[in-house]
């Protein structure tokens, strides 16, 4: 199964099971400062945990940095 993050393809024995998991594995620890497209949707944290994971999704992940 495969994934594409930020255009780039990941293989995966199993597809993490929604898009929360899949933020779990990707930025460990971080909720804060993130925001998440699917498919080119945004999807709000609120309901990162009942978003599904399909193969060949399309997810872009933007972390906020500090700075100036």
């Amino acid at each position: 199964m495969e994934l594409i993050i930020n255009h780039t393809r990941k293989t995966f024995d199993v597809l993490p099971e929604n898009l929360e998991a899949l933020l779990a594995m990707e930025l460990p620890g971080k909720k804060k400062g993130i925001a998440v497209a699917l498919n080119n949707r945004i999807i709000p944290l609120s309901i990162w945990a009942e978003t599904p994971l399909n193969n060949l999704d399309s997810i872009l992940i933007i972390t906020a940095t500090q700075g100036g």
